[in-house]
């Protein structure tokens, strides 16, 4: 297995630096199941931002680059569970990704509830407002 930085998921998905972009093309189309490329739920959500924030990638764009992830074989995230239901979540609301990927990683963990200050996220992410 081996882990992948945000800035190599984001070369592939940007294609800003055309060098980089196939380099990490390259990389991606090694992996297999047998030797898979690993998404820590850091890197995922650093993507996220990156894609959102620095290339203003729509939603539903994003939506599409995490879905095709979280169908690839040859990936494996960091409590998978989690991620698949914050993605749905994401796909759904308006709120940020990372609301989505604490509530949805507490669920999953066993927590009865989360709770915030952030009014935006206890209405659309699940978590209470405290």
């Amino acid at each position: 297995m081996i882990g992948l930085d945000t800035n190599v998921l984001a070369r592939f998905f940007a294609q800003d630096d055309p060098e980089q972009g196939l380099r990490a093309e390259a990389l991606l189309q090694s992996l297999t199941p047998e030797t898979p490329g690993f998404i820590s739920l850091v890197s995922l959500t650093e993507l996220v931002w990156v894609l959102r924030g620095t290339y203003r990638m729509p939603r539903a764009r994003l939506v599409s680059c995490l879905e095709r992830l979280l169908d690839s074989p040859e990936l494996v995230f960091e409590n998978h569970a989690a991620v698949t239901r914050a993605v749905s979540r994401f796909a759904t609301s308006k709120t940020d990704f990372a609301d989505c990927l604490i509530e949805c990683s507490g669920h999953v963990a066993g927590c009865r509830e989360t709770v915030t200050f952030d009014v935006n996220a206890s209405k659309a992410a699940g978590m209470r407002l405290l």
